[in-house]
């Protein structure tokens, strides 16, 4: 368990497949995470039972977010690692809507980042969000994120198209920022 002040991080259980599978039907879930399609309790049950299945690992991180008392919230996870790199790419969800613009995304994110600077010696955390998520993009920022650039019109939806931005935390900015 990797903990942080308002959560705790630790990794999926078959458990969580419910929960996840109610958080992918949820329509504003999967317009902020570029979701198109409900994803079945089936297929959902092999994902977790997939990232539940395997060993916490380096190259592929994927987390629960509980808060203090237990409750499961959201997931988070690092993944695309590169070790000659020392780079990660960093998602994240709070999936519980009672629980989101209240800290709790904020602080997984900073949990996630320190366990991957201070644990996991990576140099740089990236992440993608698209334009329209602004309560993410205000949210990365908090937490020492910048933008380092855009997909222009990268994503189609709801009959517009939207920018990615591409935003990444470095190790010396991070200890800065802290």
């Amino acid at each position: 368990m990797i903990e942080g002040i308002l959560i705790n991080l630790r990794p999926q259980e078959m458990g969580d497949v419910e929960r996840n599978a109610r958080w992918w039907a949820d329509p504003e879930f999967k317009w902020l995470m570029g979701r198109r399609y409900d994803v079945p309790l089936p297929a959902a049950e092999a994902a977790v039972r997939e990232i539940a299945g395997r060993p916490v690992a380096f190259d592929q991180l994927w987390l629960a977010i509980e808060t203090k008392d237990g409750a499961h919230i959201g997931n988070c996870g690092l993944f695309d690692v590169v070790p000659e790199d020392a780079s990660a790419n960093l998602g994240i969800g709070i999936g519980e809507q009672a629980y989101r613009s209240h800290g709790y995304g904020s602080d997984a994110v900073r949990t996630l980042v320190r366990f991957a600077f201070a644990e996991m010696n990576l140099n740089r955390v990236e992440l993608d969000v698209f334009d329209y998520n602004e309560r993410a993009i205000a949210c990365y920022r908090k937490c020492g994120f910048v933008e380092e650039g855009r997909r222009r019109q990268a994503r189609y939806a709801r009959g517009v198209y939207h920018d990615t931005v591409v935003m990444a935390v470095l190790r010396n900015q991070w200890l800065a920022h802290r």
